[in-house]
């Protein structure tokens, strides 16, 4: 029988797959009829304004403390990250395998790996 969590965490891992896809899918949207189609005409230097204002709005709700803001902001975040992800044709099964590459090993261990090469 599967756990409560791990059914949860395949639940989560669905939600970002289906979600890289639907930005995917927006690639040769209309923006008139579609907010990431919109973003991604713009380019990517409006996708990456747009994590920079998301990113500050989170940092104000979790120094606001309020848990829901901070939720929904996180949620902001993780969106236009994915669709910069998207524009530059990067899955989210690629940002899922990176993470799970790292899982397990020590943040220190990690970043001096990166700073060796």
């Amino acid at each position: 029988e599967r756990s409560k969590g791990y059914l949860l965490k395949m639940s989560a891992e669905n939600v970002l797959l289906r979600l890289s896809e639907t930005l995917a899918s927006r690639r040769n949207a209309d923006p008139a009829t579609s907010y990431t189609a919109k973003l991604f005409a713009k380019g990517p230097d409006s996708i990456l304004k747009k994590i920079g204002e998301e990113c500050a709005e989170l940092i104000m709700a979790a120094k606001d403390g309020k848990r829901q803001d901070i939720v929904y902001e996180s949620a902001d975040v993780l969106y236009h990250v994915l669709a910069l992800l998207a524009f530059y044709g990067v899955g989210a099964e690629e940002l899922l395998n990176e993470l799970q590459r790292r899982e397990g090993t020590s943040g220190i261990a990690e970043k001096n790996s990166r700073t060796a090469k």
